[in-house]
């Protein structure tokens, strides 16, 4: 019977081997998993709270989104939750203690406060920044003062921050150790932008 203008043959697709079968599922699995390294070292990176400095924006055991796309083309800006190398400790190229495995590179989650050029000043438990009081309404109203003792023995206020670094800090001042403590992160040190907390499903929602 002649086929219709328009209209397809259907045909029985061949078996295939065992042995193609196998080769097609490797493939794909492969794929796959090159699909979802690209997207971990490359676009978005998943990460675990093990420590309560960001409360009460992040819990403790939260897991957060960051995305790395926003600083291929910029630098952090104040007031994001960015994700970075802890200085400390160094970064997996150029590790501080590359002899100690109790101390290998690690990565933190603060707020960056300020950028290079900006100036830091801590007033009567308030950030001011290029001489403006921040409103700051994650801190619940924490007082944010200087810590004593710190890794920056000659880290005085007001701090201008240098070019090529920014200030970050946790939002549970009393209890962060950050830029009070280490002084200015690198931008080089910066990871990705933390933009989502995904697990619990009680905390799923965009960091702000």
């Amino acid at each position: 019977m002649a086929i219709d203008k328009g209209q397809q043959a259907l045909q029985t697709p061949k078996k295939r081997s065992l042995g193609w079968e196998i080769l097609e599922t490797i493939i794909i699995f492969v794929i796959a998993f090159g699909f979802i390294m690209l997207l971990k070292y490359f676009v978005v990176q998943p990460y675990t709270i093990p420590s309560g400095s960001m409360l009460e924006t992040i819990q403790i055991g939260d897991y957060v989104l960051s995305e790395r796309l926003t600083y291929y083309w910029g630098d952090p800006k104040p007031g994001q939750v960015v994700t970075f190398w802890d200085i400390e400790y160094g970064t997996p190229k150029d590790p501080v203690y590359p002899d100690n495995p109790d101390k290998e590179p690690r990565i933190l989650i603060k707020r960056c406060i300020a950028v290079g050029g900006q100036t830091v000043d801590l007033v009567n438990g308030k950030v001011v920044v290029d001489g403006v009081e921040l409103d700051e309404p994650y801190t619940l109203g924490k007082p944010s003062n200087p810590l004593y003792p710190n890794l920056v023995p000659e880290l005085t206020y007001p701090y201008t921050v240098p070019e090529g670094y920014i200030w970050v800090m946790g939002d549970n001042r009393t209890s962060s150790a950050d830029s009070r403590y280490f002084g200015p992160v690198p931008v080089d040190n910066v990871t990705g932008h933390a933009v989502f907390t995904y697990w619990p499903l009680s905390n799923l929602g965009p960091l702000e």
